[in-house]
């Protein structure tokens, strides 16, 4: 079970890589359909095909563009503004075909959402966002609470935890009192997605195993989310934890630090 603490880096490229071929292989298809209909759509009207292939190149092109913007993301180049809105849209749209492209690769599922996790995180931290404390949500899975704990904290973990240090959850809810931020255990995705519904954030920092993760940051788009892997040192879903020096450092690049605000105004 050893093994199971020891979470190999993700490689950003291996999604980037997969994103572009998922690209390619989309565009060589339509292509194929629309050579393949140019003599019906010719018959239709003489100007048709020209119309249709010109949209086909010109969606190929900006979804082309998307995927350069991404690539400067990840490599700290400035993120062009007139992709951000469209850049998980695109994610959404090609990451089946990634995945199924990358099977055929021979490169493991979990690694591939890694991967994304990773990429997606990256184009977070490039968009620079900054919210007061009260307008981000934290949900992580009631796996890590301790399996034998008698206490039900799922969805009220501030007033039913006890901070008796046996499992990640009293620390989350420690740093969640003294930064600010709203902090749920949930049990499953419709929770989670019911939660963000309720609490109508500003951004989420969601921990998670790969699988949840990438269907969790895909499903609030484009609220913009943050996903931090667990750890799981006994297996899945039972008894995992969380990098509560990581969280922090995620949360405390997302939120305004207002206590400063005061002074700032003073001298200004």
């Amino acid at each position: 079970m050893e093994e199971a603490f020891i979470m190999e880096r993700p490689r950003k490229r291996l999604f980037m890589a997969l994103l572009s071929l998922s690209l390619l292989v989309v565009g060589f298809l339509v292509y194929a359909i629309w050579r393949i209909s140019y003599l019906g759509l010719r018959e239709i009207n003489s100007y048709l095909p020209l119309i249709l292939g010109s949209i086909f190149a010109g969606l190929f092109l900006i979804t082309g563009f998307g995927i350069v913007g991404i690539v400067g993301a990840i490599l700290g180049v400035p993120f062009l503004s007139m992709f951000q809105t469209r850049t998980y849209a695109l994610i959404n749209a090609l990451f089946p075909i990634a995945i199924l492209l990358g099977k055929m690769f021979g490169f493991d599922r979990r690694k591939i959402e890694r991967s994304f996790i990773a990429v997606s995180n990256q184009i977070i931290h490039q968009q620079n966002i900054k919210i007061p404390a009260d307008r981000l949500l934290v949900v992580t899975p009631h796996c890590l609470q301790l399996a034998s704990c008698p206490h039900k904290i799922t969805r009220d973990p501030m007033a039913n935890c006890k901070r008796c240090g046996r499992c990640d959850i009293g620390a989350l809810v420690s740093l969640a009192e003294e930064l600010g931020f709203h902090f749920f255990v949930v049990t499953g995705g419709t929770l989670a997605r019911q939660t963000v519904k309720n609490i109508r954030p500003k951004a989420v920092l969601a921990i998670a195993c790969e699988r949840d993760l990438t269907s969790g940051i895909q499903d609030v788009y484009p609220l913009p989310a943050i996903g931090v892997m667990n750890i799981r040192p006994n297996g899945p879903c039972y008894n995992t934890h969380v990098d509560i020096a990581q969280v922090r450092q995620e949360i405390e690049r997302m939120i305004i630090d207002e206590s400063s605000e005061p002074s700032e105004e003073r001298h200004g």
